[in-house]
C-alpha cells in the first residue's frame, strides 16, 4: 500500500484518544478549585515533557511535580497582578539556578521556555474561565482552538499540495491553513453565537486571529521538538503524542483571547 493510500490510519486512534480529552477536559473545567488543580497539572506534564526534551534532569518527576505545586499555590491563594510577580521571581530564582551552576545554553533555553509556557501561557485558561463568568468562554476557546488544529490537519490531507513550512513541519500545507481558518471563522461564529452572544464581525475576528495564532503555536513547538531531535513532546496521549503536542496552538491562543476578548465586547 502507497503512503498516500493510507495517511488516515491514525484517525482512528486520535478520535478515541479525543473522547478521553475531551472527558478530563469536562471535569477539569467543572468548578474553578477543579479548573486550578487542572492548570497545576498541565503545568506539571509541560514541564516534564520539556525537561525530557531538553534532558534538564534525568528524573524529572520530582523537579515537575514541585512546577506543578507552586503552580497550584500561585493560582489559588493570589489574584493576576500578584501571581505575575511571584511567578516571575520564582522563574527567575530558578533560571539564575541552572545558569549559576553551568548549564549548557541549551537546557537554558529549554528551562526558559517551560517557565514561560507553564507560567504565564497556560494560567490564563483559568482566568478566562473566572473572568468572563463560567463555562461558555473556556469552552470557546478550547474547542476554537482544538478544532482548528483538527481543521488544518483534515484539510491538509484532504488538499494539501504547497508546503508552508517544510524545514519546521513538512506536513503543513498553504491549503489546510487556508481551509482550517475558513473553517474555523464559521465555527467561531456558531460557538460565538451560543456562547459568548457576541456579533458577526467580532465572531469572525476571534476565528481569524485565533486560527492563524494557532498554526503559528504548533509550528512554534514544531521547531522546538526539531532543535531537540524528537519527533513527538511525550507518549501521554495515544495518536497525539505529549500533552504539549495536543495543547501547542493554545501556547499563544490562550493569553491572546484573554487580552483580546474584552475589546471585543466593550
Amino acid at each position: 500500500m502507497k503512503p498516500e493510500d493510507n495517511k488516515f490510519a491514525d484517525v482512528p486512534l486520535r478520535v478515541k484518544t479525543w473522547i478521553y480529552i475531551i472527558i478530563v477536559f469536562a471535569l477539569g473545567i467543572s468548578h474553578p478549585v477543579a479548573m486550578t488543580i487542572f492548570v497545576s497539572w498541565i503545568s506539571y506534564q509541560c514541564f516534564f515533557e520539556f525537561s525530557r526534551m531538553f534532558k534538564i534532569y534525568a528524573s524529572p518527576v520530582f523537579p515537575s511535580l514541585l512546577i506543578g505545586f507552586l503552580q497550584f499555590f500561585l493560582l489559588y491563594f493570589f489574584n493576576i497582578e500578584s501571581y505575575f510577580l511571584y511567578s516571575f521571581l520564582i522563574s527567575i530564582l530558578i533560571f539564575c539556578r541552572f545558569m549559576l551552576s553551568g548549564t549548557p545554553k541549551k537546557q537554558l533555553y529549554g528551562i526558559s521556555l517551560a517557565l514561560l509556557i507553564c507560567f504565564f501561557s497556560f494560567p490564563h485558561l483559568l482566568w478566562i474561565r473566572d473572568k468572563f463568568d463560567g463555562l461558555a468562554a473556556i469552552i470557546f476557546i478550547v474547542v476554537v482552538t482544538e478544532l482548528n488544529d483538527v481543521f488544518q490537519y483534515l484539510m491538509g490531507k484532504f488538499f494539501g499540495k504547497h508546503k508552508i513550512t517544510p524545514h519546521v513541519s513538512p506536513n503543513k500545507t498553504l491549503e489546510g491553513l487556508i481551509g482550517g481558518v475558513f473553517l474555523t471563522i464559521i465555527l467561531s461564529n456558531i460557538l460565538g453565537y451560543f456562547l459568548l452572544e457576541t456579533s458577526i464581525l467580532n465572531n469572525s475576528i476571534l476565528g481569524l486571529v485565533l486560527g492563524i495564532s494557532g498554526f503559528f503555536g504548533d509550528i512554534f513547538m514544531s521547531y522546538v521538538k526539531r532543535k531537540t531531535g524528537v519527533k513527538d513532546t511525550g507518549t501521554l496521549l495515544p495518536g497525539h503524542g505529549g500533552l504539549l503536542d495536543r495543547m501547542d496552538s493554545l501556547v499563544f491562543n490562550a493569553p491572546l483571547f484573554f487580552w483580546l476578548f474584552p475589546l471585543l465586547i466593550k
